[in-house]
C-alpha cells in the first residue's frame, strides 16, 4: 500500500466559518391579514385538539381505586 506523502491543504476548513456569500437572499414577503389569521386559527384548532384529547382521554387513563358499584347476575342471587 502506497501512502502520499504531499501534504494535504486543510486551510478551506478552516476559512470556511469566516466565508460570507455576497449574495443576499430574497426579502421575505409581508404576510396579509388573511393568512395571519388563518395560522392562528389553524394554531388554535390544533390546541383545542390536544386539550379535547386529553379532556376525553383522562377519565379512560384514571385507576379507580374503590370499585362504586359490582354487577352480580341474576344467576348468582338464587333466582
Amino acid at each position: 500500500m502506497v501512502r502520499r506523502r504531499e501534504p494535504v491543504p486543510f486551510a478551506f476548513v478552516a476559512e470556511a466559518d469566516r466565508f460570507r456569500s455576497n449574495v443576499a437572499p430574497p426579502p421575505r414577503e409581508k404576510l396579509s391579514a388573511g393568512q395571519i389569521a388563518g395560522r392562528w386559527l389553524l394554531g388554535l384548532t390544533i390546541v383545542a385538539a390536544l386539550v379535547g384529547s386529553l379532556v376525553l382521554g383522562m377519565p379512560a387513563l384514571s385507576l379507580d381505586q374503590s370499585p362504586q358499584q359490582t354487577q352480580q347476575s341474576e344467576a348468582t342471587d338464587g333466582h
